[in-house]
């Protein structure tokens, strides 16, 4: 079975995880912390339901695969097909009634991430993506994503969720990049990343991210044109240190800016 064929389940999962997370939103929901006495790091009722519905829904249907989930862990992580999960991403802009946060429902195959989905079900917009191609799913109809031409710095728009994620040589080296570049824009989380893939963004760079934070959003960006690697221009899947471009020639004066050329 190739991945995009499993296209349809993920839909469901969309919908089913939507219709969990969304009784929260904008409500007095509980908020805990999964880091008490270090950064705050918030989850809320809403993340474990919505990643609950579709732990349940993949168990039901291919009891053979593994998830790798923000909330609830890895399970079979060795398997074939692997699905990665993050219900809730950008639980801060959640938290705070701002819709700037999206369901990230990734499935890789012996490792490589091969398709890909960001569902925000307040606004109602889908992005997906295998790697080959990326389409966009909304109130506004549907339309085939492709990234924009950027070949300076100098014309580019920098997105990165927040300055706080860099610290010591991580805060120089994106200044470095940000120095150089047109626009920079804090916030946004996953959707700054589909905004690449959609052409209304140049850069995306991150520090400290998991694989539940990138591994959905690759196929996404890569199907639109864009690529995604590590600052040192290698495999993106583990997390960590993540740059994505929709142009080549930006990502590689990006690369060299982060390496301190």
């Amino acid at each position: 079975m190739s991945l995009i064929e499993f296209s349809s389940f993920v839909n469901d999962l969309a919908t089913h995880s939507g219709r969990a997370i969304l009784p929260f939103f904008r409500t007095a929901l509980s908020i805990g912390d999964k880091a008490p006495g270090a950064d705050f790091d918030p989850v809320t009722e809403a993340d474990r339901a919505g990643e609950s519905v579709m732990r349940h829904l993949i168990k039901q249907h291919f009891p053979d695969h593994g998830i790798v989930g923000e909330e609830f862990g890895t399970e079979n992580g060795d398997a074939e097909y692997v699905w990665v999960l993050d219900p809730i991403d950008g639980t801060r802009a959640f938290m705070s009634g701002l819709p700037l946060w999206g369901t990230l429902i990734g499935l890789t195959r012996n490792g490589k991430p091969g398709f890909g989905m960001m569902h925000q079900p307040f606004i109602g917009e889908r992005f997906t993506g295998d790697g080959g191609a990326a389409q966009y799913h909304g109130p506004h109809g549907t339309r085939t994503l492709t990234t924009r031409d950027c070949a300076d710095l100098a014309q580019a728009t920098l997105m990165a969720t927040s300055p706080d994620m860099f610290s010591g040589d991580a805060r120089e080296a994106f200044g470095r990049v940000q120095a150089k570049s047109r626009l920079t824009r804090f916030g946004c989380d996953c959707y700054a990343y589909c905004m690449v893939a959609a052409g209304h963004v140049d850069l995306v760079i991150e520090n400290g991210l998991k694989p539940y934070d990138i591994v959905p959003l690759i196929p996404i960006i890569e199907g639109a044109g864009g690529v995604v690697t590590s600052w040192d221009g290698g495999d993106p899947t583990s997390g960590g240190a993540i740059i994505a471009a929709g142009d080549r020639r930006a990502h590689a004066q990006a690369l060299a800016l982060l390496a301190g050329a």
